[in-house]
């Protein structure tokens, strides 16, 4: 196995979202259970992009309350 960084997990995890059709956090959840590894071990690869995306996911699912946006 290569050795993980964090702009190497963030390619799986997006490509993780579009193959199998997950949510972020699914994805790193379903990353971490296929690699036999607990989801705090896989923090420090978690880069600030899919951080926001993760934050956005659960906001649309009712997980976190909802940030104010500014309308676009």
């Amino acid at each position: 196995m290569k050795k993980i960084t964090s702009k190497r997990f963030t390619i799986i995890i997006e490509d993780l979202v579009r193959t199998k059709n997950l949510t972020y956090l699914e994805a790193v959840c379903y990353y971490c259970e296929q690699n036999g590894l607990e989801t705090n071990a896989v923090t420090k690869w978690i880069s600030p992009t899919i951080k926001e995306k993760i934050q956005y996911d659960a906001e649309a699912l009712n997980y976190l309350p909802k940030t104010t946006q500014l309308p676009v």
